[in-house]
């Protein structure tokens, strides 16, 4: 594994390499990014989130985090400042490092706008309360808390004690590719099936012409003519919607004047609940309505049968990724019901396959030398697995909170709704790629 300098220095080349091709669209007119320059743009960003993995591997978690500040900080030197936000000029706003969207919202201009309404930063009772709505569209680099590139989403619980515990780790955003839209509709090609034929082909020993049609019309090729045989694949245009996804809660006048209180509702509740029914629709939606086209539910995706017991069954369906998808599956996704079974295998002499409760380690579940997702998303008795990079989360927005006392009868209660919203787009790329298991004996 390469060093902590070297995995440094990989970062901030590609973060430069980031802030280059960015430089260079806001040089040429501020213009849109072309395909080629947003496809070179995520690669950056990929190589740059699995530098910080290794990186996290050997460091401290104190210590990486100011080195990535550092890093985050280098992206958004060029970076113009209007209201108080750093913006690049083709429409990027770069967040400040380590802040959740809470942070930013209580220190956005909007909010300081609601507050600077209030006489002495109270509401009175007979006060309208009516925010602007503030947005975060980040520029993809995973480096902090609110950018798209982001992987892990923590468990906030700021000064609601206990919240935490209706609340499940959520990490599809680990295992799938993410990029951003600027679009309410994404057009993508899907690959649906692929021929080889490719086969030794002699020398030519005529040069006659074919003959005549044969069965169904076709010409027939003429003995010792030299042909060489057709390959080819198959493929769909699918166009996917943006979708929404929404929530608020009631909160009072007199809460909106602590920053604090309404950090933490946004950062460990709003948004929270945002990014698990996110998860859910990646991985169960139907297609129907304002769901999104989940694994579960594209056609294509292969399906692999009880074959003896649990191991040999999940071992089994891993090798139909690699043999029929020709792809290189990058994960398990299992229902932690179905990772307990797992846990408890014994052999013959009472011994835990997977060492027993004794263990000690990360809280990092592997099968089969590949790592487990485990997520509510996925229903006991049945798995995935497959190449979950071929699954694609385009970002039209993330998080944009909005706050009115325009709703129902709150302006004589003295309520206020926080709204919660973002817009997001799913799609799989080759179905085939991703094995579904029938985990029920």
């Amino acid at each position: 594994m390469p060093t902590k300098t070297e995995l440094s220095e990989l970062i901030k080349h590609h973060l430069t390499e980031a802030r280059a091709i960015a430089k260079a669209a806001e040089d040429d007119g501020e213009r849109d990014f072309t395909p080629e320059e947003a496809g070179q743009l995520r690669e950056h960003m990929a190589k740059a989130t699995t530098a910080r993995a290794d990186l996290e591997a050997i460091k401290g978690n104190d210590e990486l985090r100011k080195t990535l500040a550092d890093l985050g900080e280098d992206i958004a030197l060029n970076a113009k400042t209007e209201g108080g936000r750093r913006r690049t000029a083709s429409g990027f706003e770069l967040p400040a490092a380590g802040k959740t969207v809470g942070e930013q919202f209580t220190e956005s201009n909007e909010y300081k706008d609601l507050l600077a309404a209030a006489p002495n930063g109270n509401f009175a009772k007979n006060q309208r309360v009516q925010s602007g709505m503030a947005g975060f569209k980040s520029l993809v680099t995973g480096l902090s808390d609110t950018s798209a590139g982001a992987l892990v989403v923590n468990d906030n619980i700021g000064l609601q004690v206990g919240l935490s515990a209706f609340q499940r780790p959520l990490r599809m955003r680990d295992v799938v590719t993410t990029g951003r839209t600027t679009s309410d509709t994404v057009e993508y090609v899907r690959l649906t099936a692929v021929t080889n034929n490719a086969a030794p082909v002699a020398e030519a020993t005529t040069a006659a012409a074919p003959t005549a049609p044969g069965g169904a019309g076709a010409l027939v090729n003429a003995a010792g003519g030299g042909y060489k045989p057709e390959s080819g694949f198959t493929t769909a245009k699918i166009s996917t919607n943006v979708k929404t996804i929404a929530n608020w809660l009631p909160i009072t006048k007199r809460a909106i004047s602590d920053a604090a209180q309404v950090m933490t509702l946004i950062d460990a509740f709003l948004k929270y609940n945002l990014e698990e029914e996110l998860e859910d629709q990646m991985v169960q939606g139907d297609g129907t309505g304002e769901n999104f086209d989940g694994i579960g539910n594209v056609s294509g995706v292969q399906s692999q049968s009880w074959d003896t017991d649990l191991l040999t069954t999940l071992r089994k369906a891993k090798t139909k990724v690699k043999t029929v998808g020709r792809s290189v599956a990058n994960a398990y996704l299992l229902n932690p019901a179905d990772t307990e079974t797992i846990d408890l295998l014994q052999d013959s002499e009472a011994r835990f396959y997977y060492g027993g409760p004794a263990v000690a380690g990360p809280d990092q579940m592997s099968m089969w030398r590949l790592p487990v997702i485990e997520t509510e998303a996925v229903p006991a008795g049945t798995g995935y697995v497959g190449d979950f990079k071929k699954c694609i989360l385009w970002d039209r927005e993330q998080a944009t909170i909005q706050m009115t006392d325009s709703h129902l009868d709150f302006f004589v209660r003295n309520l206020v709704a926080v709204l919660a919203e973002m817009r997001a787009a799913f799609g799989v790329i080759q179905p085939n790629a991703i094995v579904e298991i029938d985990l029920t004996a």
